[in-house]
């Protein structure tokens, strides 16, 4: 029996919602409109200096969305009433939730992955391309940057779609 005031619960979907518009909206923005226009139309110091801009905004603004969407959504979770225990996945809403869960631990994993292995390789391989002009540790790097953030918009889609059939269920 759900014991948490509506206020509460209120407040907490609210939050989850605006870390869900912030992450999606910024993974959205950024794989679909600001890179390939950098890339269009920005040269490789250009390019190197809007993103590393961005990043220094977007990281913390990104991973502390992914913490608010995580606390807000075990709150959500232990609160509806289709919630019958850790790990006890009986029917559509537990199903659904589950692997929502599963694709946000995947996108914690993608996300990790660009923060502290390919931006790093990125800021690195930018100097040295800078200090000898060989662009081809840089361009293969930018092809995993663009993949590793597609596979992330994919599952923070994955993740909506699984919250909507819950919601169903």
């Amino acid at each position: 029996m759900n014991t948490m005031p509506v206020w509460a619960l209120a407040l907490i979907y609210w939050l989850h919602m605006l870390a869900t518009v912030i992450w999606l909206g910024s993974l959205v923005a950024l794989s679909l409109l600001v890179l390939p226009a950098a890339r269009r139309s920005l040269d490789t110091k250009s390019q190197s200096q809007l993103l590393e801009a961005i990043q220094h905004r977007l990281d913390p603004l990104g991973w502390f969305s992914l913490a608010l969407l995580l606390v807000t959504g075990l709150f959500q979770m232990s609160a509806n009433p289709n919630y019958e225990g850790f790990l006890a996945i009986s029917g559509q809403w537990a199903i659904s939730i589950l692997v929502k869960h599963i694709f946000f631990g995947l996108m914690i994993l993608v996300s990790a992955a660009q923060t502290w292995w390919l931006l790093p390789s990125l800021r690195r391989a930018m100097l040295r391309q800078q200090k000898i002009g060989d662009e081809t540790e840089l361009i293969a790097l930018r092809k995993r940057e663009a993949l590793l953030l597609n596979l992330n918009l994919i599952l923070a889609i994955l993740i909506v779609g699984m919250t909507a059939l819950a919601r169903a269920a």
